[in-house]
């Protein structure tokens, strides 16, 4: 049993899956590694060098306490279920494979648990800054264990989109015909990486008539970044921390360490005056069309 457990949690695939709905699942992760491993050693001596012991017996019945224990733990740990009146659709556009997961990975992660349906446009594969074979793949995965229900990741050029404006409205705009979302999710204005900016302009021409449109907030926006919307992530924030973790082609760089994520996390949900958030700006917003977002 001690095996099996160990085998699983180790297993990222597989765990991670199920973990997703598990509010620091990390810090249970790392207990449940402690505990097993402790227990696979003395299930071992037992099975081996002292058989027919009471202390063996004891053992045992630990492993099967420890098992319920963490069944309990989990159980009391899941996010719960929230049933919503009305279903939306939320499409997130950005520029390079990773910007999602990084600007508004626990909000979409949150809006798919609570039932609405969530897909990703993300206009570049991130070649210049990383691995072009890789990038795009790492996207995809974020994506799914964030539960998006589709990612589309194009290959308009890394660093040069506003070369390709009219191009990438046209594509948005097809995203937007097809899909018909109740809000959009992109880059704000104030950001000073060049295609972060360039997706933000192509993104409000393709959405000129759309009604809720927010930016979201990218680690190159500049000081003039003024939210004033903001979503409650809180148990959200280990499902971040996993899904920017899953670009292992961007590691190292400092936005993408945990502590960071975290970090911008709390700043946020202090000035939402909560625990943990993430914050947008509208560029414009119906009421009506955000519902129980």
């Amino acid at each position: 049993m001690s095996t099996v457990v160990l085998i699983y949690v180790l297993s990222k695939g597989t765990y991670l899956r199920h973990a997703r709905g598990i509010r620091a699942m990390k810090s249970v992760r790392n207990v449940v590694v402690v505990v097993y491993t402790v227990l696979l050693v003395l299930n071992l001596w037992c099975a081996t060098i002292m058989p027919h012991n009471f202390w063996c017996d004891v053992i045992a019945v630990s492993t099967l306490l420890a098992t319920v224990a963490l069944a309990a733990v989990v159980a009391e740990r899941r996010i719960p279920a929230t049933t919503v009146v009305e279903r939306r659709r939320v499409l997130a556009v950005g520029a390079h494979p990773d910007d999602l997961e990084l600007a508004c990975g626990a909000t979409l992660a949150k809006l798919v648990d609570t039932g609405h349906e969530v897909r990703g446009l993300v206009m570049s594969n991130g070649e210049e800054g990383g691995n072009k074979n890789m990038r795009p793949d790492e996207a995809r995965h974020g994506a799914t264990f964030l539960g998006l229900r589709r990612l589309d990741v194009l290959t308009f050029p890394d660093t040069k989109l506003e070369t390709v404006t009219n191009d990438m409205v046209r594509a948005i705009e097809a995203a937007i015909r097809e899909f018909e979302p109740d809000v959009i999710f992109t880059h704000s204005a104030h950001d000073q990486h060049q295609d972060h900016y360039a997706v933000h302009q192509a993104t409000l021409r393709a959405a000129r008539a759309h009604h809720s449109i927010l930016c979201f907030e990218s680690p190159s926006v500049t000081r003039d970044f003024d939210p004033s919307v903001f979503v409650d992530i809180d148990g959200y924030v280990d499902v971040k921390v996993e899904a920017v973790l899953a670009h292992r082609d961007q590691a190292g760089k400092p936005y993408m360490t945990p502590g960071r994520v975290r970090g911008m996390a709390a700043f946020r949900g202090a000035q939402a005056k909560n625990t943990n958030a993430e914050a947008f700006e509208p560029v414009r917003l119906l009421g009506s069309a955000i519902g129980d977002l």
